[in-house]
């Protein structure tokens, strides 16, 4: 038997976990000390009153999960005789992984029959949960798990994810873009344009100025950079701005089509918590990123 797991950095939900038969690792985020586990703590995920929040000022932490935690999490099922396939965030943002590296190696000499698989997305959110739900189709066909993580060593690549910032504090504080000091500026309304790099690394691009400037910017890398656009997803992620994400797809289907696939999906709040409110993001299938 295989166990799929996925975890809340991906914004995948217990309900599309139930859906797709995953087990949700819960990753958590800090406020005023107390430390709290998306889905654990509350069931429903309120956008608009976390990312209030945010805007009146607090600032949420995260931190890696622990060696235990892993253990805790995983030898049940490799007691059970399954095997696992984790499909996760990015390992480029989180030492977590080192972490859970170093729980699996003391696993799989105690299980050494047992198989752990495991797909690095080299995103966050959108671009994850897009590939989440790629590898639960190829699942649901049934391909075995050496032939999905066959699959993401060449379609991983060309899942890319652009996206925009509105308050550069929340990056700034964070440190995890790549040359951002560099599209700061002093302008009011600036807005730094941001992907994911081969490594799964975020790396600042560029800039706009402006709400409509971003949106139009994101969009003409979709038509720039797609590659059967239509036969994919198009997810677009964003920290509590419907109007905005509303807007980003009617522009891509005009540009594609109203049949256009468009998923729109809240942001984690442990993701959320690194860029702030009123940021944006597409993810879609690409020739590269």
């Amino acid at each position: 038997m295989l166990t799929f797991f996925s975890d809340t950095d991906c914004d995948i939900t217990p309900k599309e976990c139930a859906q797709y038969g995953i087990k949700l690792i819960s990753m958590p985020y800090t406020v005023d000390d107390k430390v709290i586990y998306p889905y654990i703590d509350w069931q429903e995920f309120d956008a608009h009153a976390f990312y209030d929040m945010l805007r009146r000022g607090t600032m949420p932490t995260t931190s890696a999960m622990s060696e235990e935690f892993y253990v805790k999490t995983f030898e049940p099922e490799f007691a059970a005789g399954n095997d696992i396939l984790y499909v996760h965030f990015s390992s480029a943002t989180s030492n977590t992984f080192t972490i859970m590296n170093q729980a699996l190696e003391k696993l799989l000499k105690k299980y050494p029959e047992r198989k752990f698989h495991h797909i690095d997305t080299l995103g966050i959110t959108a671009l994850s949960y897009n590939i989440v739900l790629e590898v639960a189709d190829l699942l649901k066909e049934g391909k075995t798990p050496e032939e999905v993580v066959e699959w993401a060593k060449a379609e991983v690549p060309k899942f890319p994810m652009y996206f925009f910032a509105d308050d550069l504090k929340f990056f700034r504080r964070s440190g995890r873009v790549s040359g951002l000091a560099a599209t700061m500026g002093g302008l009011i309304g600036i807005r730094p344009i941001i992907h994911l790099d081969d490594t799964g690394t975020m790396v600042s691009i560029g800039k706009e100025t402006g709400r409509a400037k971003a949106i139009a910017r994101l969009v003409q890398y979709v038509v720039d950079l797609g590659d059967n656009v239509k036969d994919h997803r198009v997810v677009i992620g964003h920290t509590d701005v419907p109007e905005i994400a509303a807007e980003a797809e009617r522009q891509l289907k005009a540009k594609f089509g109203d049949d256009l696939n468009v998923i729109i999906q809240n942001v984690n709040p442990t993701i959320g918590s690194h860029c702030g409110p009123n940021a944006l993001g597409i993810c879609f299938h690409a020739i590269h990123r």
